[in-house]
């Protein structure tokens, strides 16, 4: 994530269908990486590699372990490490990084998708959550902008790999040359 500008963060994505989907929309819209929590399914497995069309061997990847320390997952990804300590977050890690972070939730304190500051931001996580639940509320209250997709019709959402295609046009590196 050292040189990324764009980076996803899947948190507890189960379906292997929406893994696949989503790396898909990742490699197509100018996404640098994507981050996943252990919980969430495996890009490898076979359903997510087929519905990706092959992207989850083109996108770097890598799993957000809550096993080990943060430590071992810096050090695993050539960065230093020795200063950090144990318990640190996945955001503070991105925020260590030059990463603002942008939970995708549908709450009422949120700024639409289309705000210029998330845009203009050199360095951007966009994280999103697992189907039906939706992030964390710790995971939301540690980001740095909280992000909604605006809805007509009385549509209350869209599937997490439909909104994950929305935000990574809106905000990927492909549409956002800053």
């Amino acid at each position: 994530c050292t040189n990324a500008r764009r980076i996803a963060v899947l948190e507890n994505v189960m379906n292997p269908t929406n893994i696949g989907a989503i790396f898909r929309s990742a490699a197509a819209l100018g996404m640098d990486a994507v981050l996943l929590t252990a919980a969430g399914s495996d890009p490898l497995y076979r359903r997510a590699s087929r519905v990706s069309m092959g992207t989850v061997f083109q996108v770097p990847w890598t799993y957000l372990p809550e096993d080990i320390s943060w430590q071992d997952t810096l050090h695993g990804l050539g960065l230093p490490w020795t200063y950090l300590p144990e318990d640190i977050s996945w955001q503070d890690t991105l925020h260590g990084l030059g990463f603002k972070t942008a939970a995708m939730a549908l709450r009422d304190d949120t700024l639409p998708l289309s705000d210029p500051r998330l845009e203009k931001e050199p360095k951007l996580a966009v994280v999103l959550g697992t189907e039906g639940d939706g992030l964390a509320n710790t995971t939301i209250e540690h980001c740095d902008y909280t992000v909604k997709i605006p809805m007509s019709h009385g549509v209350d959402s869209l599937n997490v790999a439909a909104a994950s295609a929305v935000a990574f046009y809106q905000l990927g590196t492909l549409h956002n040359n800053v």
